[in-house]
């Protein structure tokens, strides 16, 4: 029996050396758009199944790479965090959310105020420390301008950042996960300000276990909805 092979990207290119793929609904005009974010020494392809699922719920999405991954030649560097606005602009218009994981999910936090989202959804987030302690041993392995990156990741306080933003956030982690500790989202998730907010820490797992995980992926987009909803109100 032949599958049916799912539908691809409506566009793919590259803006500002930031190789992307674009998703639009089919049959309707998009409710707002979703820029996802992936992890260190991954890629935009390995989120094409949340950004398929963004479609199938009536959003627009926008995966891209970052700097030194996938097709995005160069190396990561305190463009970092503004490239998620080169993104965010290819999306069709209405409100945005951003949804990253790992190290996506530290650059989804830390770049909301600066594109105006309406929501956040961050998969076992990194924090600063375990991003600059993963450049320092080696861990992480992908292109970087470690003099100019290192003093971004040092100088942005996710704890912070949420303390002093209203924006809504979803926090999903893994209790088993083995690289960053759930306790980093539960703290995010205490110092937060936002009134609408949710935490989510499934039993066992590991750090990869949860990204991909169709239920999980609904409760991003049902929150997503909410509070897109919210701010038109």
């Amino acid at each position: 029996m032949r599958l049916p092979t799912p539908a691809g990207p409506a566009e793919m290119g590259v803006s500002d050396g930031l190789a992307y793929s674009l998703w639009l609904p089919e049959d309707r005009a998009p409710g707002g758009g979703v820029v996802v974010l992936h992890g260190a020494g991954s890629r935009k392809e390995n989120h094409h199944d949340m950004a398929r699922a963004a479609r199938s719920a009536g959003l627009a999405a926008v995966c891209f790479d970052m700097r030194g991954h996938g097709a995005s030649p160069g190396v990561l560097d305190a463009r970092a965090l503004d490239d998620v606005s080169v993104a965010a602009r290819l999306l069709p218009g209405g409100p945005i959310a951003l949804r990253g994981s790992s190290m996506g999910g530290f650059v989804a936090i830390a770049a909301a105020a600066s594109v105006g989202a309406a929501a956040v959804v961050a998969v076992c987030p990194a924090g600063s420390e375990h991003l600059l302690r993963g450049l320092r041993t080696g861990d992480l392995d992908f292109p970087a301008d470690r003099a100019a990156l290192e003093p971004l990741l040092a100088a942005t306080d996710l704890e912070a950042i949420v303390a002093a933003s209203a924006v809504p956030l979803l926090l999903l982690h893994a209790e088993g996960d083995e690289r960053i500790p759930a306790a980093h989202s539960r703290e995010l998730h205490r110092r937060s300000a936002a009134e609408f907010k949710r935490l989510i820490v499934l039993p066992g797992g590991h750090h990869r276990s949860i990204q991909h995980d169709e239920e999980l992926q609904g409760e991003s987009l049902r929150f997503i909805h909410r509070a897109f909803a919210a701010a038109s109100s």
